[in-house]
């Protein structure tokens, strides 16, 4: 009889919470006659652990064989056992074969000496590599460094911070994307007891762990950056979502140079080797190496650094130089990972087709905002008290942080030197300097005579904010009120209060929510605080928009909403952001724990133990109870004090304050304690049920200890079992953002949580989730710029050192006599216009009605006039500092030429601007120069006065596929400018000589020998060189208003249009009866 013999592998598939899929192999047998037998087989026979098999009905049949059946089990028996061998030595095969795909040359370690030996050479090759990278990346022009690896899910940092999600809670925050790198740690101990090696090993390779992945941190001279780990989610402009793999090396595309040149070094090379003799097998063994590993020829084998991205179809390798192509994936809306793009087909060009059509519409939106805005006005404040506003601010204990004096530039701006209400959102971190600069803000106010409001969420924030406030504004005879719960309209104290708030006879009004009310009425309301914007719903916000009508806003915010965040990085909303840490602040140790009672033992013992005292908060008020009864069976001698929203009238501000005297240890309470609560003596604070809090509540409640020299400590005490992905996503931020500063960052990670919804509308889902919150912004602000005709961004004062021209300071201000405009009233209010005028255009309107209304204008006020032209010009092409500089000629003489320094100006403007002036040639009597990092050529550019531009050079490409490669570097390279501009956009307003600045790294117009002129003839010599480039950017900024308008007008229509849509549906339904 002929027997067969072959294996089959059955795939196995369970399904349950996760799938998982098993291999089995089976050994057939065929004979003669064609049946085929399974080995082992379903019933009859079965292998026995002595590696032999017997028949079950041999063993009990109890009869008596035949001769025949005896016969046939003899003759049998050798080939069963044949069958046996056959089949150990196959599975045999297969687990080495397995085994060796698995570990690759780890596959023969039996000992931990020689898996160490070969550890050991691999991580050389992994750091020789990695060292080429970088030099790789070097060489064009990109950094790229290692970031150290991400917190792992229980381990203690050197400050002794604690990180301890449990693996459930880890792998729920993972699901989000968090903290995993999407490395996966391979069992690698087999059933025959050999070598379990560690780390693992896959595909030959050791796997780094999780928690050990270093990130990379990839960036240019250029400004754009990236930082990603390895399994982070990424989005690449042209290919869509994939997943970032690491960094390696390849080989480098050659163009025909480059490839003519490689051909010439392996030419060099052999006939070298042929010149020392060298067989014609030894030349064919060089050959052979050429283009491998072992070239290390950088002419001979170009190789270069790349970023692996992993889709769903392919891999794709992104040179370093074009990683401002990919950005982290953000986006929030969902709640699992998102889907990896496929590079094959149309769906990621469609889907970048619709979100580009949405950003479209949005642009139109944004425009609208703009003008909408734009077109608001209100009396600015007085120019001429900033000198009793500077004295204010003396008495100020501490020395104002960069980042406070910033600010402090920006609300003056707003408030001083601008005509529309300021909108302006101040985010900085808990303790960082906030109230200061909306309390100079506050004093501004008052002292031009109006009234001024601070906004809290909590009577606790409120009270603290009336006792601060009081102190400072006290020796200044400033009137300072507080509204709060319990002081309604037919109380005998609130209805004092309302009316000398409407007679004006308090000038400053601290209040909670109760400055919302109907029944409040101020006389003139000049500025309005709005402290921790994030506490306050959509119905408050609502109310707020009605009160702050044509007045100024200044937001206060840790952790700004998503939705604001998103319009302040979209530009919808001016920013400031407080980074720099008062002295002597330390970080705050932050534990993230499952709670345990030996936890909050060991919390409070050792704060007790060194003198202080600590809070401790729950999320409900029906907590509190059970929480009291946990501290005292630790602690049964404890002192505790209970605080939250529902105690009688005063009661929660009253055991604050009792213990912030140091009457009790704990003081147990609710988010009530969340702002205002600012006692140096508490270290340390545990919040139970951690999960069932917000983001930036968390980061306020961390916010409440931590406000002295002390080291901090933070318990961020969870469930698992109650722990959902969004809560396991926020806890692990938390554990990850901890440093000084990172309120901000702990909005952005809330933003991309989740998710940043409509920017302008009411719905709270956008398109985001679909490319990214990245490239979204990038597609929206192309948009945007592409709809408006020039985007040269204004300066809102030019410091003009010279002795004529400025309008700044004690003798310098521009005012009019009162022999000519004998009203006050009217005189400060053309005052007021002139200084602000927007364009010349705007000030020779004006100066012709003064004409018609109250005769010719004195010679004083024409000089004086010529400075506000100036201002208007400067102003207009964002130039923020004009001075003079010494020259020396080429032929050794000394000269002094005028310069104007313009952060924000770049070839393509001055460009834009040749193009519309005949022949295309540049103004005369002023150069223009653009120093090498804002220019295509990366070489200082200088463009003289009375030649000819050449324009196409220097205008971008246009194209309105965002897609497209070759415009890519244009559009990152001008919001890279953007960004730089804002940066600097005000910083000459201190600067006391030319000399304090580095011209050189500056866009600028020189006027040549402007020092040899005197007096008024410097500026006319200046307004002549600038007005032409003047004329053509205010008929574009006209243009741009327009275009602004009409938008503003379709989306009135628009909105108007879905209001009656929407009634219609609504009545339509109540009609059928489907609506109730």
């Amino acid at each position: 009889m002929v027997i067969s013999i072959f294996f089959l592998d059955i795939i196995h598939t369970s399904y349950s919470f996760t799938s998982s899929i098993t291999t089995s192999r089976r050994l057939f047998i065929s004979d003669s006659n064609s049946r085929l037998f399974q080995y082992p087989p379903r019933q009859n026979i079965q292998i026995s652990s002595q590696d032999s098999y017997s028949t079950p009905d041999e063993e009990t049949y109890t009869g008596e064989w035949t001769s025949a059946e005896r016969d046939f089990l003899n003759e049998n028996k050798q080939k069963r056992q044949y069958i046996e061998k056959v089949l150990e030595e196959d599975e045999k095969n297969y687990r080495l074969k397995k085994r060796r795909e698995r570990l690759g040359k780890y596959a023969n370690v039996t000992t931990a000496s020689e898996f160490a030996t070969l550890e050991k050479i691999e991580t050389q090759e992994r750091e020789w590599e990695h060292n080429r990278t970088i030099e790789l990346a070097k060489s064009v022009g990109v950094t790229l460094q290692s970031i150290p690896p991400r917190p792992p899910a229980s381990s203690t940092d050197g400050e002794g911070r604690a990180l301890t999600l449990s693996t459930e809670a880890r792998e729920k925050a993972k699901s989000l994307g968090w903290d995993g790198g999407g490395v996966v740690d391979l069992d690698l101990e087999d059933d025959d007891g050999e070598l379990d090696l560690e780390p693992s090993v896959k595909n030959g390779k050791i796997v780094t762990k999780a928690e050990n992945v270093e990130g990379i941190k990839v960036g240019s001279a250029g400004g754009w950056s990236l930082e990603v780990f390895p399994g982070d989610f990424v989005v690449h402009r042209k290919y869509g979502i994939g997943r970032f793999d690491g960094t390696t090396t390849k080989a480098k595309n050659l163009n025909d140079e480059e490839r003519k040149a490689r051909d010439r070094r392996r030419l060099a090379r052999l006939q070298r080797a042929r010149k020392r003799g060298a067989s014609e097998k030894q030349l064919a063994n060089l050959k052979s190496k050429f283009g491998t590993d072992v070239d290390t020829d950088p002419v001979s084998n170009p190789q270069m650094s790349v970023l692996v991205v992993v889709y769903a179809d392919a891999t794709v390798h992104v040179p370093v130089e074009r990683a401002y192509r990919l950005s982290r994936y953000r986006a929030g809306d969902a709640v699992i990972k998102p889907r990896l793009s496929r590079i094959k087909g149309e769906t990621w060009a469609k889907t970048t087709s619709k979100v580009m059509a949405s950003t479209a519409q949005l642009a139109q939106d944004v425009l609208a905002l703009y003008a909408t805005r734009e077109m608001l006005t209100r009396a600015p404040f007085n120019p001429s008290l900033e000198g009793v506003v500077k004295d204010f601010g003396e008495t100020f204990p501490f020395e104002p942080t960069p980042d406070q004096k910033s600010c402090f530039e920006a609300v003056e701006n707003d408030m001083v030197w601008r005509k529309r209400p300021m909108d302006r959102l101040i985010c900085g971190d808990v303790g960082f300097g906030k109230t200061e600069v909306a309390v100079r803000a506050l004093y501004r106010c008052a002292v031009n005579g109006r009234q001024a409001a601070l906004l809290a969420p909590t009577g606790v924030l409120a009270a603290q904010h009336y006792k601060n406030i009081m102190a400072r504004m006290e020796p200044f005879n400033i009137t300072v009120s507080m509204l709060r719960g319990g002081m309604g309209k037919n109380t005998k104290a609130g209805r004092i209060l309302r009316e000398d708030i409407s007679n004006g006879k308090v000038n400053m009004i601290i209040g909670t929510h109760a400055l919302l009310s109907h029944s409040l009425q101020f006389k003139d309301l000049g500025l309005l605080v709005v402290d921790e914007e994030q506490r306050f719903g959509v119905k408050q916000k609502e109310r707020l928009k009605l009160i702050c009508n044509g007045v100024d806003v200044l937001t206060l915010s840790a952790t700004p909403i998503p939705r604001t965040l998103q319009m302040s990085l979209s530009g919808i909303r001016d920013t400031s952001t407080l980074r720099s840490p008062p002295p002597m602040r330390k970080a705050t140790v932050t534990h993230v724990e499952e709670y345990n009672a030996e936890i909050v033992h060991k919390a409070i013992k050792e704060e007790l133990e060194r003198g202080g005292q600590c809070y401790y908060v729950c999320p409900r008020i029906s907590m509190l109870e059970d929480a009291s009864k946990t501290i005292k069976g630790l602690f049964p001698d404890i002192r505790i004090i209970t605080a939250h929203g529902r105690m009688a009238k005063q009661g929660a501000e009253e055991n604050v304050a009792d213990f912030a005297e140091g009457k009790a240890d704990v003081l147990l309470a609710t988010t009530v304690i969340e702002n205002g609560v600012d006692i140096p003596t508490v270290n340390t604070i545990i919040i139970q049920n951690a999960q069932m809090f917000g983001m930036s509540t968390l980061y306020q409640l961390r916010g409440r200890v931590g406000r002295s020299s002390t080291r901090a400590k933070c318990y961020f005490l969870h469930k698992d079992d109650i722990l959902t992905e969004q809560s396991a996503a926020r806890l692990q931020t938390m554990a990850d953002l901890q440093k000084l500063g990172s309120g901000f960052d702990v909005a952005s990670r809330d933003l991309e949580i989740r998710g940043a919804g409509s920017l302008l509308g009411t719905e709270q889902s956008g398109m985001a989730a679909r490319v990214g919150f990245d490239l979204y912004m990038r597609m929206l602000k192309k948009s945007v710029r592409q709809l408006r005709g020039l985007d040269l961004g204004g300066v809102v004062r030019t410091n003009v050192l010279l002795p004529e021209g400025n309008i700044e300071g004690q003798g310098n201000m521009f005012v009019i006599s009162p022999k000519y405009i004998q009203d006050n009233v009217v005189r400060k209010k053309q005052e007021t216009a002139a200084r602000l005028a927007e364009n010349t255009e705007t000030l020779v309107a004006l100066t012709k009605q003064w004409k018609d209304d109250f005769g010719p204008l004195p010679t004083a006020l024409q000089n004086k006039l010529k400075s506000l032209h100036l201002h208007a010009c400067t102003r207009q092409l964002g130039i923020d500092l004009v001075g003079l500089i010494e020259t020396t000629t080429e032929d050794g003489q000394v000269r002094h030429d005028g310069v104007l320094r313009a952060p924000g100006l770049r070839p393509r403007h001055w460009a834009t601007i040749c193009q519309s002036l005949p022949r295309h040639i540049s103004p005369k009597g002023v150069n223009v120069i653009f120093p090498d990092r804002f220019t295509p050529s990366a070489e200082d550019l200088i463009i003289e006065g009375g030649t000819k531009c050449n324009v196409n050079s220097l205008l971008p490409k246009t194209s309105k596929n965002l897609l497209e490669d070759d415009e890519d570097e244009e559009w990152d390279a001008l919001d890279q400018e953007e960004v730089e501009a804002m940066k600097e956009i005000s910083s000459a307003v201190d600067v006391v000589t030319i000399d304090q600045v580095d011209l050189q790294q500056y866009p600028r117009l020189v006027i040549p020998n402007l020092g040899e002129l005197k007096g008024n003839a410097r500026i006319a010599a200046i307004l002549k060189a600038l007005l032409p480039a003047v004329k053509v950017v205010s008929q574009r900024q006209k243009e741009d208003k327009e275009r602004a308008q009409l938008a503003a007008e379709l989306r009135d229509r628009r909105e108007a249009m879905r209001k009656r849509k929407k009634q219609e549906e609504l009545m339509e339904k109540k009609k059928n009866g489907y609506y109730y």
